[in-house]
């Protein structure tokens, strides 16, 4: 799913274009400004259902998510992320918030938890059915896996801060997003899954693809349209529209699961 302008060219043209566009702005939270993040991605009844619950802040990153989570009455919430440093600021903005006996920020977990949660996490995972099995053995059979991600690699912005115009992802090529990226960015990437944080150049097909062949059923399942564009969203171009997917996922019954 890569571009075609690419080479010198494609390079010469990022350099020119990326000079007139700002990449600020872009996948950087703003839209959540003084609100509660959690509760635009998933509804106001999100605390009623986390409520005395053990949950999981799967990718959490610096605690962010699971630090509000703690502070709306759950029993307790651990925060999963391979990278230990970011674990330990996670520990310390926990403790700082007044949370830390609430908080575990660990590399992994063990036990079962009632609640699973991904936050802008599945366009990003390396291995997102790997993933999707690990999300499995977190929760029991009655849990859930609530599931928000965003922007898709088909939205105008789907290639993040490769993005210099909307669709700019789509018309030149990886070598030539790369080359031009590493101009201000000098951490030796040549892949788009090698970046900072990774891209795996998810769709929203190919994340409902990657459900149904995992041991989940989606109970709930949203594509949200680009608001300003949203007269344009329709099931021929959701790909192309789709801000983020909202999703519950829930165990599929052990029956199917032989079954399949």
């Amino acid at each position: 799913m890569s571009g075609i302008i690419g080479g010198a060219i494609g390079y010469q043209l990022l350099r020119r274009l990326g000079k007139k566009a700002s990449r600020e702005g872009i996948c950087d939270g703003s839209s959540y400004q003084d609100r509660s993040k959690l509760e635009v991605l998933f509804g106001a009844g999100i605390w009623d259902l986390l409520a005395d619950k053990t949950v999981v802040d799967f990718g959490c990153g610096i605690g962010t998510d699971a630090i509000e989570i703690a502070r709306r009455g759950v029993r307790r919430v651990v925060g999963i992320d391979i990278r230990p440093d970011i674990l330990e600021m996670a520990r310390t903005a926990a403790a700082e918030a007044g949370v830390g006996d609430r908080c575990q920020f660990v590399t992994e977990l063990t036990e079962p938890a009632d609640v699973v949660i991904s936050v802008d996490g599945f366009e990003h995972y390396d291995d997102p059915v790997a993933v999707l099995r690990a999300m499995r053995g977190l929760v029991g059979d009655n849990g859930i896996v609530l599931v928000s991600f965003g922007y898709p690699w088909f939205h105008p912005y789907g290639g993040h801060l490769f993005s210099v115009f909307p669709w700019a992802h789509l018309i030149f090529t990886e070598s030539a997003l790369i080359r031009w990226r590493s101009d201000f960015k000098s951490d030796g990437a040549t892949r788009f899954n090698e970046v900072a944080g990774g891209l795996n150049q998810m769709t929203v097909r190919k994340f409902v693809n990657l459900v149904a062949a995992s041991d989940f059923d989606i109970e709930q399942f949203r594509a949200v349209p680009i608001a300003r564009l949203r007269r344009l969203s329709n099931p021929l171009t959701r790909e192309l529209f789709t801000s983020t997917v909202r999703c519950r996922l829930v165990p599929r019954p052990a029956a199917a699961v032989a079954a399949a």
